[in-house]
């Protein structure tokens, strides 16, 4: 599943005219970014959800012969957990969710394998990419997770600064949403209770991903892919 229902409020003025997954890097749109990534993992299906300016990433969707691509359109916003949970009868049993917004680079073995090499459905409930916070381009924030010597991640509490960043990239299993908590609410949330059940794993990037949430970030990220001539 591919997330591109937000508001993307925090790249304004850019997102009052267009939504923030058809926002372009390297000449592609975001989103269209994510969809290739996909497909070189040999995903053939994928549901995208839609509520700020769905038209326009409809239209554009439909230009893509691969993958096969259903909209979930949301009247309201659902936020990420919700909008997964909406779309779960479009969905497998276990299934990518991939922010719309993100930008990585791969190293030798694609992210999105690495985490289906990690992924032990027995064990787990969802497995998440990590990004270590020094080399982000583009990223300010305090991190989001520790990871302990095993290397099980631990979402940071609220005076804390952690290594890690969540980078918008997961494989989970649907029944991390068994016990879904309404009709609009985080994936964090079941993080939470998947780290609390000890259901919980992650992987560390070790290509590079970009933070384009804001024009800052957005910037950064042109001028550094320019500046190392990188092809998406």
């Amino acid at each position: 599943m591919v997330l591109a229902a937000g508001l993307g409020t925090r790249l304004r003025p850019i997102t009052d005219t267009i939504p923030k997954p058809l926002v372009e890097i390297n000449g592609r749109s975001l989103i269209d970014h994510a969809l290739d990534r996909l497909v070189r993992a040999g995903v053939e299906h994928v549901v995208v959800n839609t509520h700020y300016k769905a038209a326009m990433i409809a239209a554009h969707l439909g230009g893509r012969s691969h993958p096969r691509i259903e909209l979930s359109d949301e009247a309201e916003l659902l936020d990420t957990g919700g909008g997964v949970a909406r779309a779960l009868p479009l969905l497998g049993e276990a299934f990518y969710v991939v922010n719309s917004d993100v930008f990585w680079l791969d190293s030798r073995t694609p992210a999105l394998l690495r985490l289906a090499a990690a992924f032990d459905p027995e064990a787990m409930d969802g497995v998440l990419l990590l990004q270590r916070t020094a080399t982000a381009v583009g990223y300010d924030g305090r991190g989001d997770y520790f990871l302990d010597a095993r290397g099980t991640p631990h979402r940071r509490r609220q005076a804390e600064v952690a290594p890690y960043l969540f980078a918008g990239i997961q494989l989970l299993y649907r029944r991390l949403f068994d016990a879904e908590p309404g009709s609009v609410f985080s994936l964090v949330r079941l993080f939470d209770r998947a780290e609390a059940a000890g259901r919980l794993a992650a992987i560390v990037h070790d290509g590079e991903w970009y933070h384009v949430g804001t024009p800052e970030g957005l910037d950064s990220t042109r001028e550094r892919l320019s500046s190392h001539c990188i092809e998406g």
